[in-house]
C-alpha cells in the first residue's frame, strides 16, 4: 500500500496516438479507434477519504448526498442467494444518512480508511474538489489512455489475461455476484493495494468507478448502479469492486458507463488531471 498523502502525486502521460475503445465487448465501447492527444498529468490514485476530508475542512463543502431531502445515498447489500441479475434493485438500496463520511449509513465511519477512495460523491462534488486542488477532471479519452499504461490495445490495463499466473490484479468481484464473495466484506480497498500499471497509476481498474469530464454519448443498459438508465448524463470509467465476469465485466480500460451527474453510490469516486505547460514534460 502507499501512504494516503502520496495520492496527491501525479504522473505525466505522454502525448501521442492512443488506441481507445473496443469492438469485442459491450456496444457502448465501439468503435475501436486511434486518438491523438497532448501530454497531461493525472493523479496516481483516486482521491482518498483523507484528501477529501482536507477539502471539506478547508471549504465547508457539503456533498450532494448530504444535501438531499432526506439525506442519503445508494449502498450495496449482498443478497442471501442467487437473484435475477437484471434487477439491480435487489442489491442496491437508498440508505438515509449514508454519505462520504458514513459510507454504509449513520452507524458507520471512515475511521481507519483514510487511504481508501472517497465514495458517495457526485459529479458536482468531484468538480468542486478538482477546482479547489487547482486541477480538473480527466476527459474520458485521457482517462482511458492513462489506464492502458502504455499497452496498446491490450484487453486489460496489465495485458490480455485477466489473472496472469493466477495473480489478482485489481479489486473486482471474486465469487458469485451478488450473493457470495471470496472477500468476507466486499468493498473498497486502500489505494495502492494492487500493482500499479505501466505509468505508475493505481486502481485505474476496479475499486471505484471514476467520474470523467465528458458526457456519455450512448444509452447502454447496465445494472452497475441503482440509478435509472433514462437519466444518463456523464461518463464514468474503470469498473469497481462490484464488477463480476458473469454480470458486469467492465474492469477494462475501454469499458464505460453513464450516470446522472447527481448520482452518488458506494462504488463511485474520482481522480483529477492537469494540463501541462508547453515545453518539457513536467508537472508544474
Amino acid at each position: 500500500m502507499i501512504a494516503a498523502a502520496a495520492t496527491a502525486a501525479m504522473a505525466v502521460i505522454p502525448g501521442g496516438s492512443y488506441h481507445l475503445g473496443s469492438d469485442d465487448h459491450y456496444a457502448e465501447e465501439r468503435p475501436a479507434r486511434r486518438v491523438e492527444m497532448a501530454s497531461f498529468a493525472i493523479d496516481i490514485g483516486p482521491v482518498t477519504n483523507a484528501a477529501f476530508a482536507a477539502f471539506v475542512t478547508a471549504t465547508g463543502w457539503v456533498t450532494t448526498a448530504e444535501r438531499l431531502q432526506p439525506a442519503g445515498s445508494a449502498v450495496f447489500t449482498m443478497t442471501s442467494g442467487p437473484v435475477d441479475l437484471a434487477r439491480p434493485d435487489q442489491w442496491w438500496r437508498f440508505v438515509e444518512g449514508a454519505a462520504w463520511r458514513r459510507p454504509e449509513g449513520p452507524a458507520s465511519s471512515v475511521e481507519g480508511r483514510d487511504d481508501h477512495p472517497v465514495v458517495h460523491v457526485s459529479f458536482e462534488d468531484a468538480q468542486a474538489y478538482a477546482a479547489w486542488a487547482g486541477k480538473r477532471l480527466p476527459t474520458e479519452a485521457e482517462w482511458e489512455a492513462a489506464a492502458r499504461g502504455g499497452l496498446d490495445g491490450a484487453v486489460y490495463a496489465w495485458g490480455d489475461e485477466f489473472a496472469p499466473n493466477g495473480s489478482v490484479m485489481a479489486n473486482v468481484w471474486r465469487g458469485a455476484f451478488p450473493w457470495w464473495s471470496e472477500r468476507p466484506s466486499p468493498g473498497t480497498s486502500p489505494v495502492g493495494a494492487y500493482r500499479a500499471n505501466g505509468y505508475g497509476l493505481f486502481d485505474m481498474i476496479g475499486n471505484v468507478w471514476e467520474w470523467t469530464a465528458d458526457r456519455f454519448d450512448r444509452q447502454a443498459i447496465c445494472g452497475c448502479s441503482a440509478t435509472a438508465i433514462g437519466e444518463i448524463r456523464q461518463a464514468l470509467k474503470g469498473g469497481s469492486f462490484l464488477c463480476a465476469g458473469e454480470y458486469c465485466a467492465r474492469y477494462r480500460p475501454a469499458a464505460r458507463i453513464g450516470l446522472p451527474r447527481e448520482t452518488s453510490t458506494a462504488h463511485i469516486g474520482f481522480r483529477c488531471a492537469r494540463d501541462l505547460p508547453s515545453g518539457p514534460e513536467s508537472i508544474p
